[in-house]
């Protein structure tokens, strides 16, 4: 459980560190590879280590590497994306995510981007002020669609340059300005894969820290159309089978979610 309206703890002995490198993350490789937890009152008076909120309970706070001081020789750096599920709960993920962003986001504020003046952390709100010309800058989130269309017993995915050999998962795409949610995803379906959906259901979202994004899950319906791939965000598409899928991405991921979601209901 995620607690982020309650204010930074004075009396708790213990805290969970999140220390962040680019889009790795240290843990513990002596203690179950754990987040490293370290003394509250440490954490809380230094000026380089940042009260995230809660998770079951415990404060968590979120450190650069390069201004990281209580470094025990055990830590080792793992890209988040490698925890994905196998190691992180989704309500850890989350709290990782919200580290990994909060950094990306302080890292790329420090000045005003209407004045250029440098920017100071508001002393309450999560957000950077402008003492120059008083503008308020708060995180950036990037809203997205991702979507598993089906056809019956088989559903369409599709295969990033990016990828592995083999693997594949869900269309995915950022909304525009002026979209609606349904909007993005008939559009990105359409531009991808030549194909159009109907009867859409939305299903669940996810905070998705490479690097700001909010992934908003939905099935949809095969309406018509033959695939035609653009070739440019995806080199392959095809229908597959329920029974007979390539490699997708790893549970505790958005797309991982919609395509099981999906297989359950047979």
């Amino acid at each position: 459980m995620i607690d982020l309206s309650s204010p930074e703890p004075q009396d708790a002995d213990s805290a969970r560190c999140y220390v962040i490198h680019d889009q790795d993350v240290l843990i513990s490789t002596q203690a179950d590879w754990q987040f490293p937890e370290l003394p509250a009152k440490w954490l809380r008076q230094h000026p380089d280590y940042h009260f995230l909120g809660f998770l079951s309970g415990q404060p968590c706070y979120v450190c650069e590497l390069s201004r990281h001081e209580f470094d025990d020789g055990q830590l080792q750096r793992v890209p988040l994306r490698r925890l994905i599920g196998a190691t992180l709960s989704d309500a850890e993920f989350s709290m990782a995510s919200r580290a990994l962003q909060f950094l990306s986001w302080r890292q790329n504020h420090r000045f005003c981007s209407r004045c250029g003046s440098p920017t100071e952390p508001h002393p309450r709100d999560l957000a950077m002020t402008c003492a120059g010309c008083g503008y308020f800058q708060y995180p950036r989130i990037t809203p997205c669609i991702i979507t598993l269309v089906t056809k019956g017993e088989y559903a369409l995915l599709g295969r990033s340059a990016r990828f592995p050999e083999g693997f594949y998962s869900c269309l995915a795409g950022f909304m525009e300005a002026g979209e609606t949610a349904e909007q993005a995803l008939a559009r990105e379906v359409m531009e991808e894969s030549g194909i159009s959906v109907k009867n859409l259901e939305y299903l669940n979202s996810q905070s998705w820290p490479f690097p700001h994004s909010l992934m908003l899950g939905f099935m949809a319906e095969y309406a018509g159309g033959e695939i035609r791939i653009d070739d440019d965000e995806i080199v392959d598409a095809a229908w597959f089978h329920y029974q007979d899928l390539p490699m997708v991405p790893p549970p505790g991921s958005i797309a991982r979610s919609l395509i099981d979601q999906w297989i359950a209901r047979f």
